[in-house]
């Protein structure tokens, strides 16, 4: 199907970028995974995309300008574009899903941007 494209990604590779593997055109999405105790080589900002990261395994520190925030599995954050950040494992290591996405581009979402059909689907 054109309207459908499936992949199977690498979960152990360091960092899987979603964007042009699946011809995304409304975010970049990340899958990443950190040893332990190593950082992203930089810091940095966006000029317009803010970004949101969910840590599905492991631990690790954020730095957010100057600020540190522990990271933990389930750790949800929302970073504004011009906030200057980087992140770096714990002892254990850390994966985590990054999204990137145009700061105040939703304009729908779920419930306001679904159309449910009358077609049930058969498993």
């Amino acid at each position: 199907m054109e309207n459908i494209k499936l992949i199977n990604a690498d979960l152990n590779a360091a960092r899987t970028e979603f964007h042009e593997l699946l011809s995304l055109s409304g975010a970049e999405i990340s899958y990443n995974n950190l040893p332990k105790d190593v950082e992203i080589p930089f810091v940095h900002s966006h000029k317009e995309n803010e970004e949101f990261y969910l840590v599905l395994k492991g631990t690790g520190k954020f730095y957010a300008d100057g600020q540190l925030f522990d990271l933990k599995e389930g750790s949800a954050l929302k970073v504004k574009p011009a906030v200057k950040r980087c992140i770096k494992a714990g002892s254990d290591g850390i994966s985590y899903i990054c999204i990137q996405a145009k700061e105040n581009s939703l304009s729908q979402f779920t419930l306001t941007d679904a159309v449910i059909a009358e077609e049930k689907a058969v498993f």
